[in-house]
Order: structure tokens, then C-alpha cells, then sequence
């Protein structure tokens, strides 16, 4: 128990130190702060409740009507969600710990890149031409990327490496290419437990009905992208760089 209780500290130093550091460097920290708000999941009014504040000051904070929230605000936000996450047993800041340096090299990544704010889940879409198949309840918007090929991924990824494929955040779009149901990534995904903001599978005309019940039994929003390249799919992806 000590032990798991140690490991867990160290793992959020680590991660508030990152988060904070974030936000300070952002060109824009009030979008920096609300990203993380949404990664952790955690409603402006339990927010605001764990800092003893009004649901409007946090708002305010999030929209820049709060100019320059300044270093000791900035750490007692930060502070806040990992002890809101720690009270629902870390969930997001073990999520953090899955380092992905050694996935980066594997040619079954074909793209991973990190947003500095939240991308709307539909905006995502429409930037790779994908069309919704389901529609999840959860957070809307999108953190992050992995393209991956997926019939590289399942050869060569262990049970452990399949869930590096998060990069930094669970909250992201996960692309999959060359498939042929679609039904195999969407078991893998049900299966590491971990939910993606949303799930794009490329290159197939017809998805399996199987990953579609996966989908809304998760509870994950699921597309399908016909453009032909993914080359051209990694492109429209550019437009938030």
C-alpha cells in the first residue's frame, strides 16, 4: 500500500510540474488551464467548490476576463484537479506515467502530436473529412493525435506498448489505417480500458457492427474517414498546428 501511495506521489510531482509549467509558458494560459480542467474531467463547479471559490471566478480565469493569473493561482488550480483525480483513485495521473519515447521510433506510429488547447471533436472531423458513426456523452473535444498503422500495431505492440499509443492524454483522437473491419482496434481499445476522445478509422468502406456496439457501449465517438491517402489525412491535421 506504501508503496503504491509513494509511487502516486511521484507521479504527480511530476505531472504538476508539467501542467504548470504549461500553462506559465502558453501564449495563451486561459485556454491552457480549461484544457486541463476538461483532461481531468472535473466541472467548473466542482472546481470551484475544491477552491473555495465561485464557479464565475474559474470561468473567468478559463475566458482571460482574469488577466495574468499569476504563478500561486496557477499551482492551486493545478493542485486542485490532482486531488480531485487522486480522491477518484489517480486515474488520470497514472494515465500520465505511459511513456511513449520508446513508441515514437516504431514505424506503427505514422503521426503523435500534442494540442496546446482543446480541438472540438467536430472541428477534428472536419479537418480529415470524417464522418460521426456514434456519439459519445463524454468531454467533446480532442487534446492530441496518434495516426497509427494499425496492422503494424498489432504485430509488433505488446499489451503495454498498445496503450502508449495514448501519448500524453487519453483525451485525443486515435486514427487508425490500414484495416479491414475496423472491429480489431476497437476491441484492443475496449480492452486497455483507457478511452479515447474520439476513434477515426481510415481507408475501409464498411465498418464492422461489432465496433460500433463497442463504441457506444464505451461510450466513444466513432468516425470514418474516406480519404483515400493518409498522407492527406496527417495533412489536414496541420491546421492545428
Amino acid at each position: 500500500m506504501h508503496k503504491q501511495t509513494d509511487e502516486l506521489f511521484l507521479l504527480r510531482h511530476k505531472l504538476a510540474k508539467e501542467m504548470v509549467s504549461e500553462i506559465i509558458l502558453s501564449d495563451a494560459p486561459e485556454g491552457a488551464l480549461k484544457k486541463w480542467r476538461n483532461i481531468f474531467e472535473v466541472p467548473q463547479k466542482t472546481l470551484a467548490g475544491q477552491l473555495q471559490i465561485t464557479s464565475s471566478v474559474v470561468s473567468d480565469y478559463e475566458s482571460g476576463r482574469r488577466k495574468n493569473p499569476g504563478i500561486r493561482i496557477i499551482r492551486k488550480y493545478v493542485s486542485a484537479l490532482l486531488d480531485l483525480d487522486q480522491i477518484r483513485g489517480g486515474v488520470v495521473i497514472r494515465g500520465f506515467a505511459k511513456n511513449v519515447a520508446d513508441v515514437h521510433l516504431s514505424d506503427a506510429i505514422i503521426d503523435i502530436k500534442e494540442f496546446a488547447q482543446g480541438v472540438p471533436v467536430e472541428d477534428f472531423c472536419r479537418s480529415i473529412g470524417a464522418s460521426l458513426l456514434t456519439h459519445g456523452t463524454r468531454n467533446h473535444h480532442v487534446y492530441g493525435y496518434t495516426v497509427i498503422d494499425s496492422l503494424k500495431a498489432i504485430t509488433e505492440f505488446s499489451f503495454q506498448e498498445m496503450i502508449k499509443l495514448y501519448g500524453l492524454t487519453t483525451q485525443r483522437g486515435l486514427i487508425f489505417t490500414k484495416l479491414s473491419t475496423g472491429r480489431t482496434p476497437m476491441v484492443a481499445i475496449k480492452l486497455t480500458n483507457l478511452h479515447p476522445a474520439l476513434v477515426v478509422l481510415h481507408g475501409i468502406s464498411v465498418v464492422d457492427d461489432i465496433a460500433k456496439r463497442i463504441a457506444e457501449a464505451e461510450n466513444i465517438p466513432l468516425a470514418v474517414t474516406r480519404i483515400e491517402k493518409v498522407e492527406d489525412v496527417v495533412e489536414g491535421l496541420k491546421a492545428f498546428d
